[in-house]
């Protein structure tokens, strides 16, 4: 998913002159070939997160699209102000690329999760927050950002994760997509929590509940009406996401149930409210908070069971 995004931000600049990618402190040779190919829209900031936003801002003004690349945790709490400021309150098409959303970089520890970029960029007026399941479904994400009119922010995973998207289900930044069908249970998730969320559903069926799924790779704006609509009539909705159960996913699927009337049975999935203090692998973490497939079902089945 990381390289896809990367590799689509150079293809994009090849047809479309507005296109710059703003990296900062990137892996050495990343878009080494952009570089060569379009050096006028290359740059390589340096670790100053605050400034980068302020450049991005003003190309942004100047009819330019800028792709700002750096890891989640520094983009999204380092420059939090210059973004909500520079960036939001003029409403710039500035595309803000996350690395490492979630636990990818667990083995670095607290300062590196980014358990809480959903909730702090959903709180920004403008900003459109996603998160795609996996690279094909990133390649329909980047095609789509050239026409959205505001801020964006793309939550990248770390790669290979299993392509569970289909290009014939369309790709539309705030539209959700349906996955699965089932009677008993809806399960709302995001990013590549939706791939685990399908597992999870799989081994619910085997145990005689219908679990459906439904991909919100779009957090903000979120499609309320499809999770209400696909919530009728269900015994639980479920939420799951790699992020802290403040604010993210599970806010938002709470905010569309309670306009739309009496709220169903929920239940949320996420991390706790504290700092991941634990190191580890995003698998092995995903597994010690019940974020993995098994873990998920079993939270579904306790739930089911004391109703």
């Amino acid at each position: 998913m990381r390289k896809t995004c990367l590799d689509m931000i150079h293809r994009l600049a090849l047809t479309d002159s507005r296109v710059v990618y703003v990296g900062s402190d990137p892996s050495a040779g990343t878009l080494k070939q952009m570089a060569k190919d379009v050096p006028d829209r290359f740059i390589i900031e340096g670790i100053a997160e605050a400034n980068l936003i302020g450049m991005a801002a003003g190309m942004a003004m100047d009819g330019l699209m800028p792709f700002v690349h750096t890891i989640a945790t520094f983009l999204t709490r380092r420059c939090y102000e210059q973004v909500a400021i520079d960036v939001c309150l003029h409403d710039l098409p500035v595309r803000l690329v996350g690395n490492g959303g979630g636990l990818v970089y667990a083995p670095l520890g607290p300062t590196h999760t980014a358990i809480d970029d959903l909730a702090l960029f959903s709180a920004l007026p403008g900003m459109a927050v996603v998160a795609c399941s996996d690279a094909d479904e990133m390649v329909r994400l980047m095609q789509a950002s050239l026409s959205w009119p505001g801020p964006l922010y793309i939550r990248l995973g770390k790669g290979g994760d299993p392509v569970i998207s289909k290009e014939e289900n369309g790709f539309a930044i705030g539209r959700a997509i349906p996955m699965r069908k089932g009677s008993d249970v809806l399960l709302v998730s995001t990013g590549v929590m939706t791939g685990r969320a399908l597992a999870a559903a799989e081994i619910l069926e085997a145990d005689g509940i219908g679990c459906a799924v439904l991909h919100a790779h779009t957090v903000k704006p979120f499609d309320g009406e499809q999770t209400v609509a696909l919530a009728q009539g269900k015994r639980l909705v479920v939420s799951v996401e790699e992020h802290s159960r403040i604010g993210g996913l599970g806010a938002a699927v709470l905010d569309a149930l309670a306009a739309s009337g009496p709220v169903p049975p929920t239940l949320r999935l996420a991390l706790p409210d504290s700092f991941v203090h634990q190191y580890g692998s995003q698998d092995a973490l995903l597994e010690r908070f019940g974020l993995q497939p098994e873990g998920i079902a079993a939270s579904i089945t306790q739930a089911i069971r004391k109703r």
